[in-house]
């Protein structure tokens, strides 16, 4: 029986350009019961947003609004044993040249960086990102350096990984969610979603890189 399960998802880009946005978002959503996160997005598909969800195969924080963001953060503060961890990426400061050259491996490290602060205990857990990594070698890649920084600090029984597209799981739409509201902080600041999170109910984490 699985005991937690992570959704992972990211804001902002891998870019270093001028152009590119100034952090890069992590942001896992930690839940005992995926259930409840169905049951949110059933409820604003079936009744006060079914229309403008009408047509959309998932839910997008850049393609809401803000009535519908604001209607799901509440429901996340009202939902019991959730929590959300982020790592924030300050691009600016990046100085390895090996990380700046291998895109998917600063990826993986900020997601490492993540998961060592996702602290577990003696649970069985599913992990699901939001599929990205079209070749199985990144994913793989990806899967081990996660692993390995999960069980870091955690005394976890089992660990299984999957890419899975966000449209067939409520968690990685509720994860990009919370990746949204906190790039529009960090990248834009622009507090306002993430000031609708209720932090007792709701508890955040943040870890800030090279800032």
């Amino acid at each position: 029986m699985v005991n937690k399960y992570i959704y992972i998802d990211e804001s902002g880009d891998l870019g270093l350009s001028e152009m590119s946005s100034k952090v890069l978002v992590i942001s896992a959503l930690i839940a005992d019961d995926p259930r409840k996160l169905d049951r949110i997005i059933k409820n604003a598909r079936r009744y006060k947003f079914s229309k403008e969800l009408r047509r959309a195969k998932e839910i997008k924080f850049n393609k809401s609004s803000h009535d519908l963001k604001r209607y799901l953060i509440m429901k996340l503060n009202e939902t019991a044993q959730c929590r959300g961890v982020h790592c924030v990426l300050y691009k600016r400061n990046l100085t390895s040249e090996y990380l700046k050259e291998h895109k998917h491996k600063l990826y993986n490290y900020a997601d490492g960086q993540l998961a060592k602060d996702i602290i577990l205990d003696h649970c069985k857990v599913e992990v699901r990102i939001d599929k990205s990594k079209g070749k199985q070698i990144l994913r793989d890649d990806f899967n081990s350096y996660f692993e390995k920084n999960l069980r870091d600090g955690s005394f976890i029984d089992e660990i299984n990984i999957f890419h899975s597209q966000s449209e067939n799981f409520s968690g990685l739409q509720h994860a990009d969610l919370l990746s949204g509201g906190v790039y529009q902080r960090f990248n834009n600041k622009n507090p306002l979603y993430l000031n609708l999170i209720n932090k007792t109910t709701f508890p955040q984490y943040f870890k800030e890189l090279w800032k």
